[in-house]
């Protein structure tokens, strides 16, 4: 829309020299650029100021940076650069790193910037200061001055100052403001809903005096306030400048009828918004479908299931398939059902599940109590959480371990025979390492994987260091590592089932060797989409499954404290499900592991707010042995007092935030399929040679060959996915379909 705006105040005689179009992404800038110029001329289009907010800001900085003493050649700091001076400065400052963590700190300066707290402004504001304070890291206002002034001694801003420095440049120098309001004639601003407050300050500083501004933006796609977007920038637009005139794009191209309706149905939920009602000429296409499994482990089983149906029923391709959830721990379960059907899969935006650092951090301490000659693990770990064995020491234990002719744990282990030339210290600290895994080993004779893992987990650090980091990064790595363990929980159980298996972690670390082994294959891009929401905003896709369909987690429990906040989580599931074109599926678990225990769930708010007349509700009968905490027959009433009970109080937003009387209703009231669940853990099933059997991980088999009797019964089914496997019939979870 504003590159033909552009076009057509070109058309109309305007010099592209008075034209300013700021974007958020230089890929959106060369686009437009691109497109304006096969319009009206490469000629033309040359004059036009076309980038995004900070490289256009840095153009004027250039120009006129030096009214604030800054170089015309001034350098830009990326954000290493800022960290590793903030990093220097903590350091310099004898402060204690493990307090003041760096990217902490240069996170806590950039939210200073974007909301235009200077140096000076910090201490005249005792709030802040006593908030820091109260963070137990009262010198961070000495290390924002220290590092403000470094900054400009080394004729250097960092991404924030673009920001920052344009709004003082135009505050304080009324004549440089007016030079470029009178250049600046005709402003347009894309995805206007996610400008910030220093954003929005400029443009409404430029943009003052001749009043011609054009912003495109949708505020129900406002969901990036966690980097500073204000919605209200949209929503007071009108408020801002005089004789506004407003074009309601309304008509979805994307998506199909019943999909853009379900979305309309969401989004009307919320009271901070502007009015508009999306329609579409697309056909109704299919409904909604809403699927409840047992588990999150089942729910990536219906997924993978449902994903390998679909295209093969209708001959698509990998990539007409996407898989979005909140948060990127929940792509675990996914991962791991998409490769048991060998169905090759990408996440965009970050790394697969089990190359994320944290994950194999905790594999490397695993893979050093199975096997202690493990050299790339043991160097991963042995300073991981920080003990002080530095690179040095390390140096040491390589070459002696090559003179010797011995792994380096040997070597470790032999610390009064070996002539290393280490302090006492150092070498205190290095028998301590090696008594932790020893006694990881020690437990490891008795203990299943789950067991192992916690307990290494907790005990070598691991936890306690992303506990200790408290940025949003730190805990996600938290809940990363909580999935793995969730993740390991339920390997156990599974091993269960196998009458040659044990659920140790050996099998476990085979297991994920195999995973982990897929991950590095390259070539096909036909590959299914995995994602969060916040990554797919500006996609598109035939098939989107949105998982994790459950209160607490989507909404999630860390953003429903005010209404804002819930209007928030609210617009991003209204993104999620308006990225799928033809077909949506929502999906949630009735239990869900938190550190390895099962915890009962409840269907997200936002199920019950789609009209019923767009939903087809898939709710299969339990099938499991878990006993849900609902106090309630599977076809009546929930007892949602007892509900709320469970839930912990840590994470329980106010009242007027949680889901309303009667909100569950829809799920409740519909009947389940009806199956032939066996394999209750207590009796073992009788079936027959021949019979054809159905099971939740290893899909459809035929029993090809019993052994023993009663409890100890066991079956021989050839399953279509993981070949033959022999399973004890008492602890099974299959489904009888019928008999060869």
């Amino acid at each position: 829309m504003l590159t033909f705006r552009i076009a057509h105040l070109m058309a109309q005689g305007v010099d592209a020299f008075n034209i300013l179009a700021l974007t958020f992404t230089n890929k959106a800038a060369r686009e437009m650029k691109h497109r304006i110029s096969s319009i009206v001329g490469g000629a033309e289009a040359k004059n036009l100021m076309m980038g995004t907010f900070h490289s256009v800001f840095a153009k004027l900085l250039r120009f006129d940076g030096d009214k604030l003493g800054y170089p015309s050649n001034f350098t830009i700091y990326d954000t290493q650069d800022s960290q590793r001076l903030i990093s220097a400065i903590i350091k310099e400052m004898g402060l204690d790193k493990d307090i003041y963590k760096y990217k902490q700190i240069q996170n806590r300066i950039s939210s200073y910037k974007n909301s235009l707290i200077t140096v000076k402004a910090y201490q005249n504001n005792p709030e802040l200061m006593e908030a820091d304070a109260m963070a137990k890291r009262p010198q961070t206002g000495a290390i924002y001055k220290e590092y403000v002034d470094r900054c400009f001694k080394a004729g250097a801003m960092d991404f924030d100052d673009l920001l920052l420095r344009t709004n003082e440049l135009l505050t304080r120098f009324p004549e440089v403001l007016m030079k470029y309001q009178n250049r600046f004639r005709y402003i347009l601003v894309d995805e206007y809903q996610d400008t910030n407050h220093s954003q929005y300050l400029i443009v409404k500083a430029l943009s003052d005096r001749y009043q011609n501004i054009c912003v495109v933006g949708d505020d129900a796609q406002s969901i990036y306030s966690f980097r500073g977007a204000n919605i209200d920038n949209i929503l007071n637009f009108q408020r801002d400048y005089e004789a506004v005139a407003q074009y309601r794009l309304e008509q979805n191209y994307r998506s199909s009828g019943t999909i853009v309706e379900a979305a309309n149905s969401i989004i009307a939920n919320n009271t901070n918004q502007l009015d508009k009602e999306v329609w579409t000429e697309n056909d109704p296409g299919e409904p909604v479908t809403v699927h409840r499994s047992p588990t999150d482990a089942e729910e990536g089983r219906y997924v993978a299931g449902s994903i390998l149906e679909t295209k093969m029923q209708h001959q698509l391709a990998n990539a007409s398939f996407a898989v979005l959830y909140r948060t990127n721990s929940q792509s675990r379960a996914i991962e791991d059902a998409l490769r048991k059907r060998d169905i090759p899969y990408r996440i965009f935006g970050g790394l697969s599940f089990y190359q994320r650092k944290e994950i194999k951090d905790v594999l490397a301490y695993l893979r050093l109590v199975i096997n202690p000659k493990d050299e790339e693990a043991l160097k991963r770990v042995i300073n991981f959480p920080a003990r002080g064995i530095g690179q040095s020491t390390i140096d040491k234990l390589v070459v002696a371990a090559n003179h010797y002719s011995r792994s380096i744990f040997e070597v470790m282990q032999n610390l009064d025979t070996v002539p290393l030339q280490i302090n006492a210290g150092t070498k205190r600290k290095l028998e301590d390492f090696v008594t932790m895994i020893r006694s990881y080993q020690v437990m490891n004779e008795t203990a299943d994987a789950f067991t192992l893992s916690e307990h290494v987990a907790k005990k070598s650090g691991l936890l306690l260091e992303f506990k200790k980091d408290g940025t949003p990064e730190g805990i996600a790595k938290m809940e990363n590592i909580e999935e793995l363990l969730n993740g390991i929980k339920d390997f156990v159980e599974g091993q269960q089932e196998l009458a040659d298996a044990s659920g140790n972690i050996s099998e476990f670390l085979e297991d994920v060797s195999l995973a982990t082994d897929m991950d590095k294959e390259v070539g096909d891009e036909d590959r299914v989409a995995l994602m969060t929401i916040h990554m797919a905003k500006g996609l598109e896709f035939p098939y989107v499954y949105i998982v994790g369909m459950e209160e607490d987690l989507f909404p999630s429990a860390m953003s429903m404290n005010t209404r804002s906040e819930l209007e928030e989580e609210r617009r991003l599931f209204y993104v999620a499900l308006t990225r799928a074109e033809t077909k949506a599926y929502l999906t949630y678990a009735q239990t869900r592991y938190r550190w390895g225990k099962l915890v009962d769930a409840e269907p997200s708010r936002f199920i019950e707010e789609i009209d019923e007349r767009f939903l087809d509700m898939q709710v299969p009968l339990d099938t499991y042995r878990y006993k849900p905490m609902i106090d309630a027959d599977i076809f009546g009433e929930v007892d949602k007092s007892k509900l709320r009970q469970q839930k912990p109080t840590s994470s329980t937003p106010p009242s007027s935030f949680r889901p309303k009387e009667g909100q569950l209703r829809k799920l409740r009231k519909i009947k389940p399929d009806l199956g032939s669940p066996i394999g209750n853990g207590a009796e073992a099933l009788e079936v027959f040679e021949g019979s054809i059997v159905k099971h939740n991980r290893f899909g459809q088999g035929r029993v090809i060959g019993l052994e023993g009797v009663g409890p100890d019964r066991k079956a021989s089914i050839d399953f279509e996915v993981g070949g033959i496997k022999k399973l004890i019939l008492r602890f099974a979870k299959l489904e009888i379909v019928g008999a060869s």
